[in-house]
């Protein structure tokens, strides 16, 4: 592990090495779902929108990831929130079968430019089944990504969606498992340096899929909430950080009824929900492991920077 690294991998968690990482950087799809309460809104609206959940958020997260363009940059510019920044390269067509999404780039976006607005880390969506035609292409796009991201030397946090290999299919809760822990073992090996990892719907799989994943995962892993309601995810979260994972990477579970509400509804849920969930989860990830547990931290010895 880099010094760079391990820096970046630091700001982003709190003094014992937890993550409890917001996540709002939802497009197309948080869009929509707000639309389809409110009716249409604007660019600024939509911003607007995102600032008010980290806002609401941000004394109680160790990160935060947004994309560019509704989010980062008011986050930055207006100092809403001031630790650790997440940013994603993708842009996902949600209207699409996972196992036929072409991956797509943020136009404008990528690893040198998150370096050097100063964030954290880069995010990578990535729906992947072994069986998958673009399988191999998929991996030599990640080989690509963990060479640039150590180029500039900011890590790369890898999110790979177990999908079923074609339209019509549907993982049972058993292959997602399963699925999961080949992709999680593969990306492991290829660099990444944090998966960021969604575990099966069904409850009796829990246990087995975390206990799993933290044997093959050679690397820090955090819980994503997948859409699951917040006490849901919260059952989910105690099973993952009881089992080895380094905290929790949380979007919807969080924020997602503020979708719903408008005026001082919506601003009553975000200064009285919100928190009080976040606060659930922080002592929920007490129970985490550091991401430094499994990893050779950085030599701090006189010369290190001659090598650096």
């Amino acid at each position: 592990m880099s010094i760079g690294k391990f820096r970046h991998l630091s700001r982003c968690t709190n003094a014992e090495g937890q993550f409890l990482i917001l996540a709002i950087d939802h497009r197309a799809n948080l869009r929509e779902a707000i639309e389809k309460e409110s009716g249409p809104i604007d660019d600024l609206a939509f911003r607007d929108f995102k600032v008010q959940v980290v806002e609401a958020s941000s004394t109680l997260v160790t990160g935060v990831l947004a994309d560019p363009a509704y989010a980062l940059g008011a986050l930055v510019a207006g100092r809403r929130f001031t630790g650790g920044l997440l940013s994603p390269l993708e842009v996902t067509d949600y209207g699409v079968h996972p196992s036929q999404r072409e991956l797509q780039w943020i136009p404008g976006w990528g690893v040198e430019k998150v370096k050097r607005m100063g964030a954290d880390g880069i995010k990578l969506l990535l729906p992947y089944h072994p069986e998958l035609p673009s399988a191999e292409a998929k991996q030599q796009v990640v080989r690509k990504l963990v060479a640039e991201c150590g180029e500039y030397d900011i890590p790369l946090y890898l999110e790979p969606i177990a999908c079923a290999p074609a339209p019509g299919q549907k993982l049972s809760a058993r292959e997602q498992r399963e699925v999961t822990i080949e992709m999680t073992q593969l990306f492991c090996a290829l660099g990444a340096d944090v998966m960021k990892l969604q575990i099966p719907a069904e409850e009796a799989e829990w246990e087995n899929t975390c206990r799993e994943l933290s044997k093959v995962c050679t690397v820090p892993w955090a819980l994503l909430s997948g859409g699951v309601d917040f006490e849901t995810y919260c059952r989910q979260a105690e099973h993952a950080c009881f089992y080895g994972a380094s905290g929790v990477i949380v979007g919807r579970a969080v924020w997602s009824e503020a979708c719903r509400l408008q005026g001082e509804a919506r601003a009553e849920f975000l200064r009285e929900q919100v928190p009080q969930r976040l606060r659930r989860l922080s002592q929920i990830c007490g129970a985490a492991q550091p991401f430094w547990s499994n990893l050779k931290e950085p030599d701090p010895a006189l010369d290190w920077y001659e090598s650096y």
